[in-house]
């Protein structure tokens, strides 16, 4: 039997994902975008699970969408490959995760990868890491997310002068824009990333998917859906045995062992 072209882990609260198909840059198929969403999927429905990690097997991040084998599941509707359970990971379909992803990215990180960069919440790239938005020079759009989350992540023009080009940027740039969050050397970036995640993953479970629905839904619906939101968020965040924990290791001064209820 060959392998699995997704690979999960758990360790700890946080669940690894990991791009495995390194004979073709991690190119994306139907079986590997399929059980993507089985593992987003994964992710969002087991309660022990607070945060995700997604890296790749090998050198490259991935060198974007496997044409010859996609090209031709794409109907009249487009391409569908989330099964029941699974959660599109960049989340263009309506349905949006509640739990945190971080991305560590190397090597090759084209097209979908910048998109699942840019669904996700936190990104750390090895210094040497090739980006490109490149769907305009394969005759087709970027339709992951990045025509609306690039230009709200590193500006209108920063993000038109590469969705529009096609043409590649370095880490450095990457940084610059704002499109990753840390630059570390090479082979460095999985264990950064899930230092991040690991940080993330000993926070009040509650409390962090409650901040990070509550900024989704100010980028989706406007501040002022957001600001409703706020206090009803705080009283239920109150009541819970979390806030108790918290407020225990407060005032003892020792650390809290959060348990998501």
């Amino acid at each position: 039997m060959s392998e699995p072209k997704i690979v999960t882990e758990q360790r700890g609260h946080v669940l690894l994902i990991g791009f495995n198909r390194p004979e073709k840059r991690n190119a994306a198929d139907f079986e590997l975008l399929s059980a993507l969403a089985d593992a987003y999927g994964r992710l969002e429905h087991d309660p022990e699970l607070r945060v995700g990690l997604v890296y790749a097997v090998g050198d490259h991040f991935t060198a974007g969408l496997d044409l010859a084998d996609l090209g031709p599941r794409i109907g009249a509707d487009g391409l569908s490959f989330v099964g029941e359970g699974g959660i599109d990971p960049w989340q263009v379909s309506g349905t949006s995760l509640s739990k945190p992803v971080v991305v560590a990215v190397q090597g090759t990180c084209l097209t979908l990868g910048i998109e699942l960069m840019l669904a996700a919440d936190i990104a750390v790239a090895a210094r040497s890491t090739t980006f490109g938005q490149i769907e305009v020079t394969r005759g087709i759009l970027p339709f992951g997310g990045a025509t609306l989350r690039f230009p709200r992540a590193v500006g209108w023009g920063n993000a038109m002068r590469y969705i529009l080009t096609g043409d590649l940027f370095d880490a450095a740039e990457a940084h610059r824009l704002g499109l990753v969050q840390e630059v570390v050397d090479d082979g460095a970036q999985f264990d950064a990333a899930l230092a991040i995640a690991e940080r993330i993953a000993a926070q009040a479970p509650l409390a962090v998917q409650a901040a990070l629905a509550n900024a989704k839904r100010a980028v989706r619906d406007g501040d002022a859906a957001a600001e409703a939101e706020l206090q009803p968020a705080l009283v239920r965040l109150v009541s819970s045995e979390d806030a108790r924990i918290g407020m225990e290791a407060f005032l003892t001064r020792t650390p809290a062992e959060f348990v998501g209820r």
